[in-house]
């Protein structure tokens, strides 16, 4: 049997080299040596790098080299890594401070140079919601209408719906949006949304117009000893992807239990206060001196209500005052803590996605 022959750490590198440039095969018919042994010195250049062959003979590192070796590309991987985020930050500055849609936009352009995960990951943003987005048919021009009337219903609802065109315009400004007051009015009035202090003007318009109005007379008393004594009733507004919903509730103010309840997509009479009327009736059998309070719009201060319920002729009637909120505190009490279960102002539900929410917290009510 021959003597082993040993390899100092410089051959073992010139012959790495001279796989690479000609193969392992031929360079080790070169070299006078084994093929298996090239290709052990590259797995172990592979792995350690500058680091590799230390001792005469011995191709494994001591415990500590392969350590240090392994932090030490483990620091250059995380370095590597932490300059791709900040080259993808960087190119994507400009388009943070604008909206989600140039972001998307951002993405989908650099998608041959970044990965899509990758990007996603660094800028904030949700995979799924961009593949959604992407594998859409609209033209851009409607993807940035959506994104500003999804951007001005969050507003709208962030500032309790007391902001009008002029406020919310303000608000986009400040988020990036290069926008005029009149295009906000424009949008807000496709999408049905009225400040609380212009719909109070509207309410008043109304009610003086209309011979079904009738006084305060529960006078913000809202705790009664015995079912049927007291219902009141309210209409709330609720925002979807694809159009806004419609809650009618009527409440009975001896447990605050929601004794009837409709959801629409109108707001005619036959969608809102009667059949929501209609359920209450089958639940609780309204008895004499039931007072029905209400506010003062259209679907209450009207002829056919009104003589629905004069036809049982126990029923008192009594209506909010004119701009007096607390009038109303439980019922907008109750859809405030309603809306915020509900309503994710982060993300938009169809209003299918939304009609079966609401049907099942009522169901469990």
């Amino acid at each position: 049997m021959g003597e082993r022959r040993l390899y100092d750490r410089n051959f073992k590198e010139k012959a790495v080299q001279l796989g690479y440039k000609i193969g392992l095969t031929k360079g080790a018919r070169e070299l006078g040596i084994k093929p298996p042994l090239m290709t052990r010195w590259r797995q172990e250049f592979l792995e350690f790098g500058t680091a590799s062959f230390c001792g005469r003979g011995n191709w494994r590192l001591n415990k500590e080299q392969a350590e240090f070796s392994k932090l030490k590309r483990k620091l250059k991987n995380e370095l590597k890594e932490s300059e791709l985020k900040l080259e993808i930050f960087k190119s994507a500055s400009k388009y943070i401070s604008e909206s989600n849609l140039t972001i998307y936009d951002f993405i989908k352009k650099h998608s041959d140079k970044y990965t899509i995960t990758k990007m996603c990951k660094v800028l904030g943003t949700d995979k799924t919601t961009f593949d959604k987005w992407k594998s859409q048919t609209i033209s851009q021009r409607q993807h940035r209408v959506n994104l500003l009337q999804k951007e001005i219903t969050s507003i709208f609802y962030e500032f309790r719906e007391l902001y009008g065109g002029a406020k919310i315009t303000a608000e986009l400004q400040s988020r990036g949006f290069k926008i005029k007051t009149g295009q906000v009015c424009i949008h807000m009035r496709k999408l049905g949304l009225v400040s609380k202090i212009r719909r109070n003007y509207r309410l008043k318009t109304n009610s003086l117009n209309s011979p079904y109005k009738f006084p305060n007379i529960l006078n913000q008393q809202f705790t009664f000893e015995e079912p049927c004594k007291a219902w009141i009733s309210d209409i709330a507004r609720i925002q979807t992807s694809n159009g806004f919903l419609f809650v009618t509730i009527i409440m009975d103010l001896y447990d605050r239990k929601v004794i009837g309840w409709n959801l629409s997509t109108g707001l005619t009479i036959n969608e809102t206060t009667m059949p929501a009327w209609e359920m209450a009736v089958n639940k609780r059998k309204p008895e004499n001196g039931l007072i029905f309070h209400s506010n003062r719009g259209i679907q209450y201060a009207n002829k056919i209500f009104s003589h629905k319920l004069d036809s049982y002729k126990f029923i008192r009637r009594s209506m909010s005052r004119i701009g007096n909120h607390s009038d109303n505190a439980v019922s907008e009490s109750f859809f405030k803590s309603f809306k915020s279960e509900l309503v994710n102002l982060n993300m938009l539900f169809t209003r299918k996605q939304m009609q079966e929410k609401i049907s099942e917290y009522f169901e469990n009510l």
